[in-house]
């Protein structure tokens, strides 16, 4: 599902990403190398709703318009993906990461 996301979100985004991943991370949903235009994503997003996945490349990817989090990357979020704020809520309402105690 992802390498036709990445494909389809560069075209509406009009950007090239060089190389993307998933991994392990323990704290974040992704990251961004703007510099090297290379995006990692958390492994723990294949658990997580489609649409939870696509609010975070989506997120990294507007990381390659705008570095920081001010109105600018707002503004490109809006415009690109108008529901972002609700998948983020969602999101957050998940952990993390799943760890099946076994109870």
């Amino acid at each position: 599902m992802l390498p036709e996301m990445v494909a389809r979100w560069e075209q509406k985004m009009d950007l090239k990403v060089n190389f993307w991943g998933v991994k392990r991370m323990k704290t974040k949903w992704g990251s961004c190398n703007i510099e090297q235009k290379r995006i990692w994503l958390n492994l723990e997003l294949a658990r997580k709703p489609a649409s939870c996945l696509e609010y975070i490349l989506v997120h990294e990817m507007a990381h390659l318009l705008e570095r920081h989090h001010n109105d600018r990357f707002k503004a490109f979020m809006d415009h690109y993906l108008p529901n972002w704020k609700h998948r983020r809520e969602e999101l957050n309402r998940l952990p993390v990461r799943h760890v099946d105690w076994g109870y």
